[in-house]
């Protein structure tokens, strides 16, 4: 067993235009002081990276690695959640959407594709250069919008779709496997990927490619009622990344997952800051590090009710307090007697 790497935050949720939260090094210096050893950073907000310049230049990501260690910072993943969106798209949500994309690019669905097919394998490129091994994104979706079966879908409807999402991801996933990266697609209601059965359907139309793996996230589990702990043991070898994300599912007698249409403060089912929610970090936690999971705990902030910074603040000590430091001896070897063959077989009447 290894020890879990953390306390680490992304940094998607807390990036802006003012200060600390505009440059490199001023977020660093500020996820350090909120007790932090390690950041998850989002390939879109050039506020913080140029990734372009990551993609074509080790010395330039050398530099980026060397500001924030001088901070007390590792980087411990790139994300690609926003461009790999885009990767598949739904028509119904060309407009909702277009936004994710670069200017030049918006309200032309071919050419958004190309671009967020470009960013993942620029973000892939990078991820080597800083020497990381698994990077974060989302599959997308062509078959989310049929993901309630009314009406009746028609016969080959959603294998089409994920024949399609196998066909787009394929040599990006190639690319990943020649850079040494695996792929990890946070499984997210929204994207085709949003569950074990469809990451399954996928993983079989990719040919069970190494590199296509799992972000684990127990807080869009429990929205979806899902065992979070028993996907663990399922998908242990798949698993390569982890958000530690609290959520809560409160169904009343007017709404259950679908959520009525409801904000996030009003519905049944809402993320929330650690510890504020009912997911069992202590089982989490168990389980990964029973798993062998070597990778870094990683918050992901959201809450509709609590301030950012305060969760951030408390979350850095919520998984400093749960990583499990690994044994190195078995409890009982006080009470061991050796090992004797002869010993052993005389015992067994042999």
């Amino acid at each position: 067993m290894k020890t879990i790497k953390g306390p680490a935050l992304f940094l998607g949720q807390f990036v802006g235009d003012g200060a600390p939260f505009n440059s490199w090094d001023a977020i660093t210096r500020w996820a350090a002081e909120m007790g932090y050893v390690g950041v998850q950073v989002p390939t879109w907000a050039g506020q913080l990276i140029d990734l372009a310049k990551a993609a074509g230049s080790k010395d330039y990501c050398d530099e980026f690695a060397g500001v924030a260690r001088e901070n007390g910072i590792e980087v411990t993943e790139l994300s690609s959640h926003l461009q790999g969106q885009l990767v598949a798209v739904h028509p119904a949500y060309d407009e909702c959407f277009d936004g994710f994309a670069a200017p030049e690019v918006r309200g032309n669905p071919k050419a958004r594709q190309a671009w967020a097919v470009e960013q993942v394998r620029m973000a892939i490129t990078a991820s080597r250069h800083l020497g990381i091994k698994a990077h974060g994104t989302f599959s997308g979706a062509l078959a989310w919008p049929y993901q309630y079966p009314w009406p009746q879908r028609p016969a080959g409807l959603v294998e089409t779709a994920f024949d399609e999402l196998a066909k787009r991801w394929t040599p990006i996933l190639n690319h990943a496997d020649e850079n040494g990266v695996d792929v990890c697609y946070e499984i997210h209601p929204g994207e085709d990927l949003h569950d074990g059965i469809t990451f399954e359907m996928f993983l079989e139309r990719v040919k069970n490619h190494p590199r296509a793996n799992m972000l684990y996230d127990p807080s869009h589990y429990v929205l979806q009622c899902l065992d979070y702990l028993d996907n663990i043991d399922i998908y242990k070898d798949r698993i390569k990344m982890f958000h530690v994300k609290d959520a809560e599912f409160n169904p009343t007698g007017r709404q259950g997952v679908y959520g009525g249409y409801q904000g996030w403060v009003e519905r049944a089912g809402r993320f929330r800051s650690l510890g504020d929610g009912q997911v069992d970090f202590g089982a989490v936690f168990s389980k990964m590090t029973a798993n062998n999971f070597d990778g870094w705990a990683v918050v992901e902030w959201e809450c509709a009710l609590k301030h950012p910074e305060d969760g951030a603040r408390e979350g850095a000590e919520f998984v400093a307090a749960h990583i499990i430091r690994v044994t190195e001896k078995a409890f009982d070897d006080f009470a061991g007697s050796g090992t004797d063959q002869a010993a052993n077989r005389r015992m067994l009447g042999l």
